[in-house]
């Protein structure tokens, strides 16, 4: 079954983590608390196809050819998961706790494909 990897995205620049930031600590709190319920309840729904259920990533370094070198980018966590489709695997996130409770932007998610000659 094809795999896919998804990538939770959100900045700090972004209006819904401004909106986020402007709350008081004992609401992020509690929204906090639901959203990881929330997400537990997502996970369990997928466990089936949920390959790897991912991380938060830190900073990121860009190494290239001259050099290594701090960069940011949008990408906040990721999972893998296996679906028949790739709009199947999308229709997983759908309201997703990332964005409809945390102040994430949304779920990019792009399939997994074979190396050629593999």
């Amino acid at each position: 079954m094809p795999r896919f990897l998804a990538l939770y995205m959100g900045t700090q620049d972004a209006e819904v983590q401004r909106r986020w930031n402007r709350l008081p600590e004992a609401e992020k709190a509690e929204r906090s608390q639901l959203a990881m319920q929330a997400w537990g309840d997502w996970a369990e729904r997928h466990r089936e196809a949920i390959l790897d259920m991912g991380a938060p990533l830190g900073r990121t370094l860009l190494a290239h050819p001259g050099g290594i070198e701090p960069m940011s980018n949008a990408v906040a966590a990721y999972v893998i998961v296996e679906a028949p489709t790739h709009a199947a695997a999308a229709a997983m996130f759908e309201n997703h706790p990332h964005f409809g409770i945390f102040p994430g932007t949304g779920v990019e998610i792009m399939e997994c494909l074979p190396l050629p000659g593999a």
